[in-house]
């Protein structure tokens, strides 16, 4: 594969330090590396202070604009074998450029969640009603993602839930998806050593991008409902927010005698949640695997979630009791788990498993590379069998081309 060229379209360039997003497309580059690929990556969002070094790997960055014939140019010339679309809203913008001047390229869709699923969520919470499948379904951005899936070759899907929810809710073929949460490296036992042990850590921690709208809810919920309880039981702790881009309104939440401390940005983020003795993840709605949690994990630091929170992790949560949707049951279970040092240990070993079993790098690695490899060999049989998928891309050529080309034209 020395010679394979992959290009990945972003929606935003990656910012590892600062959001779980940046996290995941950072382990596909890597991914692409270790497997001998040549990496481009291009965007129409501007360049970012906290965003990877992309050169430094030997990425080729690339600045791309919307509704323009470059584009097309540049696929021309850089002949991809594979190009990566970041979430369903790249692939609505650039794939049937894609598939016109770059046809015999593989499309991958990494749905990093599934963001109707999000939506759909808020949606319910917002108008204070019951989330129901039924309610996903008849959502629009649904209808957008479920199309850009099909119009894809294969679309990586984070969550076991989500996988669930697109084969058996939608009846997808299975053949036009792969489960692949975070690809983690494994954690020896001589790292384990390192973490601090329950006597010498204190305080709660939260921590999540402001640019993600369930991080604010959840620090909102935070603090009116859930850490009161917990500071009235527990009130010589604090509890920490940590998080890049955090809105005024949660700035303003700052209070040192109530013990809730927003702290912002935490360059190091593995240092500020490995000295914590317990995070806290209250998600009221959102979708795929939250990051903060695997951080957690990675840091020995138990979690307590909701049931939207703990989605997707399996095993962890199971039978522990620490997923709740009820701000007096949430704060119980975290003080509880703050406190009785049996349980906080059983729950860090659960981690500590859950990174090693489900998140295994070697493991997804191997599955991404055999579908991959697949298509390599079967692309024209498998578009074949995804009847769907040719059907959208030839309304979409229909339509979306010809709606872009009157842009184009209009703006020359």
């Amino acid at each position: 594969m020395e010679d394979l060229k992959v290009l990945i379209i972003g929606h935003t360039w990656p910012e590892p330090k600062a959001t779980a997003a940046g996290g995941r497309m950072m382990q596909l580059i890597q991914f692409f590396l270790t497997h001998g690929y040549s990496i481009s990556f291009g965007s129409t969002a501007n360049n970012i202070d906290k965003g990877a070094d992309l050169d430094q790997l030997g990425v080729q960055s690339i600045k791309l604009l919307l509704n323009d014939q470059s584009f097309d140019t540049y696929l021309q010339q850089l002949k991809p074998d594979i190009v990566v679309f970041d979430r369903f809203i790249t692939e609505e913008q650039f794939g049937w450029r894609v598939t016109e001047f770059a046809p015999n390229a593989i499309k991958i869709l990494d749905t990093e969640d599934l963001h109707s699923l999000r939506l759909a969520r808020k949606q319910a919470l917002e108008k204070q009603t019951v989330f129901t499948n039924k309610l996903w379904r008849q959502h629009q951005h649904t209808i957008r993602e479920v199309a850009a899936i099909y119009r894809c070759d294969l679309s990586l899907i984070i969550s076991e839930y989500e996988m669930q929810l697109l084969t058996k809710e939608l009846g997808i073929p299975a053949s036009q998806l792969l489960y692949l949460p975070y690809m983690l490296d494994p954690l020896e036992v001589e790292e384990t050593k390192d973490w601090l042990p329950f006597e010498e850590r204190e305080h709660f921690v939260f921590i999540g991008t402001g640019k993600h709208p369930p991080n604010v809810d959840a620090i909102k919920w935070l603090k009116m409902e859930i850490w009161p309880l917990i500071k009235e039981a527990l009130p010589a702790t604090q509890l920490h927010i940590y998080g890049a881009y955090l809105p005024q309104a949660v700035k303003q939440f700052n209070h040192q005698t109530e013990g809730f401390i927003v702290k912002g940005w935490a360059e190091d983020a593995n240092m500020s949640m490995s000295r914590a003795k317990v995070n806290l993840a209250p998600l009221r709605y959102g979708a795929g695997i939250k990051g903060k949690l695997v951080l957690a994990m990675r840091q020995g630091t138990p979690n307590v979630a909701t049931k939207v929170g703990a989605e997707g992790i399996s095993g962890y949560f199971q039978n522990q009791g620490c997923a709740n949707d009820d701000a007096m049951e949430f704060a119980k279970q975290a003080i509880d788990l703050y406190t009785n040092k049996r349980q906080w240990s059983a729950i860090q070993l659960k981690g500590l498993n859950a990174i090693n079993q489900q998140f295994n790098k070697s493991v997804h690695y191997t599955s991404l590379n055999k579908a991959i490899v697949h298509l390599q060999t079967n692309l024209s049989q498998h578009r074949i069998q995804n009847f769907t998928g040719a059907m959208l891309m030839h309304h979409t050529m229909a339509a979306s081309m010809y709606l872009a080309k009157w842009i184009t034209a209009k703006n020359t």
